[in-house]
């Protein structure tokens, strides 16, 4: 199930209703709030592009650097990824450069392989993306995305900053279950459209953010997703929309900046209503996360 953002001429949104990919829509620039979210992009090598008569498709989704070389993104945009994992970059550019990029168009119909050689140089000799392996969720399975929709990048350089986001403590959501949630905010961060209709999408690749309400803290399968609006209105202004997926959900505690959840899915086109946020709070999920990539307590963050 290959329905992300594609990268044709330049970057335009390709999506079906009710599938993985989110963005930020009718928010506001993030303005260096959020130094930490950065965009990557990927290879999917057997991804039919039907532009091409040989397979291979180019998806960008947004991510949450935990350290200097750990970046927290969903399931499904590190599945299938390159050769082993590899054939991803990332960048925490405020707005993702890809001057100099050559326009799918060139190669088009039967040049997909050197688009292939002519791509990945252009992001290998670029000092603003940095390169990396993809390594989805154990029990990811891509033809249901929905279950265990999360994900990891262990960058090849580190990025050096002063802040990083930080994963929530167990079953961190649940105190706000059975609260007034309406008085609750979140923020929601991410590269992608902000404006969304069938075969159109407008904006993209520049970090944004928009403050989103809790609805549904217990949503299936399994009560693995939080469900958030997708409003316009001035209450909770934006949602998450198609584009890209992976972006963190935060939860604002002092200094402290905890994701929550990783964008999802989107409920619709216009990407109006809801859109699903799958928890990282959950018990197989933190045990992956600390276990695995060398996380420790200290990149856990308390609830309030």
């Amino acid at each position: 199930m290959r329905r992300r953002l594609a990268l044709l001429a330049g970057l335009m949104a390709a999506a079906l209703a009710t599938t993985p990919a989110m963005a930020i829509t009718s928010g506001q620039p993030d303005n260096g709030e959020h130094p930490y979210v950065g965009q990557l992009i990927f290879y999917v090598p057997d991804y039919p592009d039907p532009r091409f008569n040989d397979p291979g498709g180019w998806f960008n989704c947004s991510g949450t650097l935990l350290t200097p070389t750990i970046v927290l993104t969903a399931g499904h945009c590190t599945f299938g990824i390159g050769h082993d994992g590899t054939d991803v970059w990332f960048t925490v550019s405020e707005e993702a450069d890809y001057e100099g990029l050559p326009p799918s168009s060139g190669f088009v119909p039967d040049g997909n392989d050197d688009r292939y050689d002519a791509w990945s140089a252009f992001f290998d000799s670029n000092d603003e993306w940095v390169s990396a392996t993809a390594y989805p969720h154990p029990d990811y399975d891509d033809n249901a995305f929905f279950f265990h929709d999360l994900g990891v990048l262990v960058l090849d350089e580190p990025i050096e900053l002063d802040d990083y986001g930080q994963l929530p403590t167990l079953d961190y959501l649940e105190q706000f279950a059975g609260g007034p949630n309406n008085t609750e905010r979140f923020e929601a961060v991410g590269y992608g459209l902000e404006q969304s209709r069938v075969n159109l999408g407008l904006g993209g690749d520049t970090r944004r953010k928009a403050d989103v309400m809790l609805i549904n803290l217990h949503a299936h399968p399994e009560d693995s997703y939080a469900v958030f609006s997708a409003n316009k209105g001035k209450a909770h202004q934006g949602g998450t929309c198609f584009g890209d997926s992976g972006g963190p959900v935060l939860h604002d505690v002092g200094d402290e900046e905890i994701v929550v959840a990783v964008n999802s899915w989107a409920q619709n086109y216009s990407c109006a209503g809801k859109t699903g946020g799958y928890r990282v709070d959950q018990p197989d999920d933190l045990e992956w996360l600390l276990d695995e990539f060398g996380l420790s307590a200290e990149n856990t963050g308390d609830p309030a």
